[in-house]
């Protein structure tokens, strides 16, 4: 059965198994907010957090725009915060608002999510691969784009065909994996529009399917002309270094983005569901969540702060209206209540362990 169809199916949890444990979960973590008072929203921490990415994005941008670098290797240097700026306007301050986390207020999330057009992506196609596809379905084969990677350059689905290359993607993955935003930009973008137009995910998502379209144009000539025609045409640099610059910017976020993503699905001790002849998945959708997705190093705030809290990645599939900086306290009520009800609760205790298990996966699943 291709991807198309198997994305057009219904799939369906059986959620009358462990009823309990999510009837539980939710009651106590709808009871610390309540008895905490806090807010399932941003809090000044997360605000500050915003300001501080958005400023490590344009900064550098504006320095070497307005003449202010001279040096060819400080614009290098410029380039590569541009990047790590990006990968954290995307992991902490985007990814909350397009899930309605950041604020209670619509328009603010919705105008916060739009930060992922202003550094070259289209928030509208995230929602469905994210949103809809990735979180309802984690881990489902033709389901989860996430494990399904067109072209078949690299294999993270066991459900899924093995090529002869795929032998050595332990290896190259990694190169790969810094084509990423680069690749949404140029290629991807254009063409899951056009999918999700084709199979009435983008219907379901926007009012007007024409809008959605000028949107994607309008954003892109924006960002092509500030990323690269304005420096190009207003400063000393040559177009090669600026061309490169850019380059090493989307490499930057890319493989940051990447390996904080890839260890929390793709990992040796996984469940990866096959629903090709049939429109279920035999578990309870919040227990699939648990057996599909795991934390690591919680004990890394740098990593926990430049990450979203995407590390505790357990909590966000199980409440992502929920704002990232509230996971490291509902992550003890996830999993004492896993343990009493004999669930997985799988983590690792560092990112180093995180990353070698799953290229461990990528060589298994090369086999």
């Amino acid at each position: 059965m291709s991807v198309e169809t198997m994305s057009r199916k219904v799939i369906r949890f059986k959620n009358n198994l462990h009823e309990e444990f999510n009837k539980t979960l939710n009651q106590r973590v709808n009871q610390y907010f309540k008895t905490s008072k806090y807010s399932r929203y941003a809090n000044i921490e997360m605000v500050i957090k915003s300001i501080f990415m958005f400023c490590l994005y344009l900064v550098p941008y504006f320095m070497f725009l307005f003449g202010i670098v001279q040096s060819i290797w400080v614009f290098y240097l410029m380039a590569f915060l541009m990047g790590l700026g990006k990968a954290g306007i995307g992991l902490s301050v985007m990814h909350d608002a397009n899930h309605g986390a950041y604020s209670k207020k619509k328009w603010i999330n919705n105008l916060v999510g739009y930060s992922l057009n202003l550094v070259g992506a289209n928030a509208t196609n995230w929602k469905i691969q994210h949103n809809v596809k990735h979180h309802t379905y984690t881990n489902v084969s033709g389901m989860d784009e996430d494990i399904s990677p067109k072209g078949g350059i690299l294999r993270f689905d066991p459900n899924s065909p093995v090529k002869p290359h795929h032998k050595w993607q332990h290896i190259y993955a990694w190169f790969l994996y810094g084509l990423m935003t680069m690749s949404w930009i140029i290629v991807k973008d254009w063409s899951q529009l056009a999918e999700y137009t084709k199979d009435g995910h983008l219907k379901k998502q926007t009012k007007s399917i024409t809008r959605a379209w000028v949107w994607l144009v309008v954003t892109k000539v924006f960002y092509y002309s500030y990323i690269l025609a304005l420096p190009i045409l207003f400063t000393s640099l040559p177009w090669y270094h600026i061309l490169l610059g850019f380059i090493l910017m989307h490499y930057v976020a890319g493989f940051s983005l990447a390996c904080i993503f890839q260890p929390a699905h793709v990992m040796e001790d996984h469940s990866f569901e096959d629903v090709e002849g049939k429109d279920f998945v035999e578990e309870n959708w919040a227990v699939h969540q648990l057996k599909t997705t795991c934390n690591f190093a919680q004990r890394n705030k740098v990593l926990s702060w430049f990450a979203g809290g995407l590390n505790y990645q357990i909590e966000h599939h199980l409440f992502p209206n929920i704002c990232h900086v509230h996971y490291r306290k509902i992550a003890k009520i996830v999993r004492k209540t896993a343990e009493e009800y004999n669930i997985p609760y799988r983590q690792y205790p560092t990112f180093r362990s995180a990353l070698l298990s799953h290229g461990k996966m990528l060589y298994i699943l090369g086999r």
